[in-house]
């Protein structure tokens, strides 16, 4: 008195739960490594914020750039300065001493 169906409802119950189990697991795994997914998403916040950090190191170099070509434009003693420093250059009249450096009296 059992349906002809009956018997081999069990057998497809479980391969239409193994059948959804794996689409399943499926779905999960392209959420999770696709080219849309969660660790792309990661890698790309991450390297969003690297670049932010040096856009802000670039934005700093620029404006300190920015700041010496004003200076040079209008400060003589900055050139002054950048003539005694960079250059060795002295006014007339002045005497410049070198003193050796300690370390290398040292080692003699």
């Amino acid at each position: 008195m059992t349906s002809p169906h009956e018997p081999g409802a069990p057998g497809r119950k479980n391969l239409l739960t193994i059948l959804l189990l794996f689409a399943i697991l499926l779905m999960f795994v392209y959420a999770v490594f696709g080219s849309r997914g969660v660790l792309r998403i990661v890698q790309a916040e991450q390297q969003k914020h690297d670049l932010e950090q040096q856009l802000v190191k670039l934005q700093q170099q620029q404006q300190q750039l920015e700041n010496t070509i004003e200076r040079l434009r209008h400060d003589k003693t900055y050139w002054e300065q950048l003539a005694r420093t960079r250059l060795g250059m002295v006014r007339e009249g002045e005497l410049i001493y070198h003193l050796p450096d300690t370390d290398s009296t040292e080692k003699r």
